[in-house]
């Protein structure tokens, strides 16, 4: 099964996606899947305020700021497990920003959905935690727009994909998509 968990910056949709992940997941082992990459003082502050949120709720976490799906490498029976990949907005950056130019939105759009569909093939509860995009109503750089692109991308993509998906406002999760 896998929910997508969407929502803008500050939406609570991370502490709802670590409970709802404990929730489902009951007796299974469970993975984080964290792709932040610290680099700089306020990034770092947000990975330790991440970890803290997750302190004492069984989470084994796996730093995996790219190639997502070699995540199942590190993994003791993903059948039987369960996974909160944190976030998408995240592995859009690292895989589009990686080299010394960015790459393509749809090539980043398709190594994503392609990892994420080997992490749901593989594992019993995948959850994802993604951001809104184009909500501000701004233009930016090209290059920006580029990465506004792909996330809009992957988000669809991931929303057809899901077998649900829940849209955090202010805290409050809506369903968006109801799965069985």
């Amino acid at each position: 099964m896998m929910t997508l968990i969407i929502g803008g910056s500050g939406s609570g949709k991370s502490a709802y996606a670590e409970d709802y992940l404990s929730d489902i997941s009951k007796n299974s082992r469970k993975y984080y899947l964290a792709t932040m990459q610290a680099f700089d003082m306020e990034g770092r502050m947000k990975i330790e305020k991440h970890r803290k949120m997750r302190n004492g709720k069984g989470f084994h976490t796996i730093e995996q700021p790219m190639d997502i799906d070699t995540a199942l490498n590190e993994m003791e029976e993903p059948k039987e497990s369960a996974a909160l990949l944190e976030c998408i907005s995240n592995l859009t950056a690292n895989e589009m920003f990686s080299g010394e130019q960015a790459k393509d939105s749809r090539e980043v759009t398709e190594k994503i959905v392609n990892g994420v569909k080997q992490l749901k093939e593989k594992l019993n509860h995948l959850v994802i935690v993604s951001n809104n995009v184009f909500e501000d109503g701004i233009r930016y750089d090209e290059t920006t727009m580029e990465y506004i692109k792909a996330m809009g991308m992957i988000n669809e993509r991931l929303a057809a994909m899901a077998d649900q998906v829940i849209e955090v406002v202010v805290g409050i999760p809506v369903a968006v998509k109801k799965g069985n």
